[in-house]
């Protein structure tokens, strides 16, 4: 993707465009799937940790990301479909590889509709299936 569009993405979101946060929006952009800090790290091998991780927590912030908590102990971000907002109609099912510890998206497949009780407000949902992807099946079939 140019740095025109990358630029424009963050514009829209209200996030000033910087050399380091354009960097970061690239490396989600190239990774097409939830990506976790140290993943990050490896990528953006230039910029320190805390860099990244301010970077992440303004794209938070402006709902330019959203995070998905997979079980694996480590927060996976990912790109907001949405080109203004980032809201619970656009969240999709992750499936969560527990052999090569990858997480997937599913984003044909929307979350369920859940109605909650009178009062409570939803703002987020994490919807994840566990298992083995489709490589990590057939080399186990292999053994």
């Amino acid at each position: 993707m140019e740095e025109k569009s990358e630029i424009c993405i963050l514009e829209k979101k209200g996030v000033k465009p910087t050399a380091n946060r354009i960097l970061v929006l690239r490396a989600l952009l190239a990774a097409a799937r939830p990506v976790s800090l140290p993943e990050l790290e490896e990528v953006l091998e230039r910029m320190d940790k805390s860099s990244i991780f301010r970077v992440l927590g303004l794209f938070l912030e402006h709902r330019v990301v959203h995070t998905i908590d997979d079980g694996s102990g480590a927060l996976k971000y990912e790109l907001c479909d949405g080109e203004t907002a980032c809201s619970v109609d656009d969240m999709h099912i992750h499936f969560h590889c527990e052999a090569c510890r990858r997480t997937y998206c599913f984003k044909t497949l929307h979350i369920p509709s859940i109605v909650l009780p009178e009062g409570f407000v939803m703002q987020s949902v994490n919807y994840v299936v566990k298992g083995l992807c489709p490589d990590c099946a057939s080399k186990r079939m292999d053994e």
